[in-house]
């Protein structure tokens, strides 16, 4: 089983990416292996809005999207990690995201859709914010759910936490870290 994971945090060992290391833990004790890009370290322009992608559905720019992309179009699990800045995703992941617009043209354009194979495509979306409020949830989960249903991966689970600020603020929650295990396992459950 091929298994994507992409950390969004700007915050090398912030809340997002140990909630996301919980997961990929749970994953590993699962039996599986995850291959994780760290969104902050890559070279990636931002979407132009060119047309380039309008024909073939393949971007035209070369970056280290071209890793994302193949990741992508093989994983059977995505995971997405991202902290919350005012009420949406990361730029870092939102970045990521605006550059599969090559796969929308691919799905909706092309009439392409990545097959599952025998695992099936599910993913999982770990989301950390400061904010009391469910709206930076809300908003992110919604941005998320278009870029899985884009990628062909028709099932995905939220994992979200509010009120999380300060560095390290993650590793005081009572349940969080066993939570995150759990949906890492979870995520690799076959039915």
């Amino acid at each position: 089983m091929n298994i994507a994971a992409f950390c969004g945090s700007p915050r090398k060992n912030g809340n997002t990416e140990v909630l996301l290391q919980a997961a990929v833990k749970g994953i590993e004790d699962a039996g599986h292996s995850v291959q994780t890009y760290n969104l902050n370290l890559m070279n990636i322009k931002p979407c132009q809005d060119c047309g380039g992608c309008n024909e073939t559905g393949e971007c035209i720019f070369r970056d280290d999207m071209d890793r994302i992309y193949d990741a992508i179009r093989t994983a059977h699990r995505i995971i997405v990690a991202s902290p919350i800045f005012f009420f949406a995703l990361s730029a870092q992941t939102k970045l990521m995201i605006d550059r599969c617009q090559c796969f929308w043209v691919e799905k909706y354009i092309l009439r392409k859709t990545i097959d599952g194979g025998r695992y099936g495509r599910k993913g999982l979306l770990l989301l950390v914010g400061g904010m009391k409020k469910e709206i930076g949830i809300t908003c992110g989960d919604a941005c998320a759910k278009a870029f899985f249903r884009t990628v062909s991966v028709p099932e995905n689970s939220v994992l979200s936490f509010t009120g999380i600020d300060e560095k390290g603020a993650i590793l005081s929650h009572p349940t969080a870290l066993k939570d995150a295990y759990e949906a890492g396992k979870e995520l690799v459950t076959i039915e």
